[in-house]
């Protein structure tokens, strides 16, 4: 049986003001420079015959049950327990404490430094599969990430935020008594 005589254009908006150029203005926080872009959106008709052909950055997330495989292999999690339990204090970083290559690494450095902790970095920069990996063992997305006393602590703003309200020179001075 064919549905052809039947398919209709399904109209498909894109509403973030379709009549005027959306502006959107992000931060480097590697150059510290703004830039600007200009994105304009106006209406998608749709039909059974439609290809897309978006700009990387603009597709449309599909709502279809998706595979994800883990980078996290039965020996790099055995490697990475191993190093987290041997270590009171490590910091999975971009660079190394000293000679860091991202600001929020640079801060949770500094701020471990000001606690006169004694703590091991691992640069995750070197290798691709740890910091794929490590994103799947700690359940958490971005880097920095610290752990204390074998347990996942948080990433900077957790980090800053311990800082600030005390919690961490607790917890760094009960690691390192441990």
């Amino acid at each position: 049986m064919s549905f052809s005589c039947c398919v209709k254009p399904i109209p498909l908006h894109l509403h973030l003001h379709p009549t005027t150029t959306t502006t959107s203005c992000f931060n480097s926080h590697l150059s510290g420079t703004t830039t600007t872009s200009s994105l304009s959106l106006r209406p998608l008709v749709l039909t059974r015959n439609t290809s897309f052909n978006f700009h990387p950055k603009l597709l449309l997330k599909r709502s279809f049950n998706t595979i994800r495989c883990s980078a996290l292999t039965p020996e790099l999690k055995s490697t990475l327990d191993k190093v987290v339990t041997s270590n009171k204090i490590v910091l999975f970083m971009k660079g190394t404490k000293d000679f860091p290559q991202c600001g929020f690494s640079n801060t949770v450095v500094q701020i471990l430094k000001s606690l006169n902790a004694s703590f091991e970095t691992i640069n995750i920069l070197e290798n691709d599969l740890l910091r794929q990996g490590l994103k799947d063992y700690s359940n958490w997305p971005t880097f920095p990430q610290l752990y204390i006393d074998g347990e996942f602590f948080g990433g900077c703003d957790i980090t800053v935020e311990a800082y600030k309200n005390g919690e961490l020179q607790e917890l760094v001075e009960k690691a390192m008594c441990s």
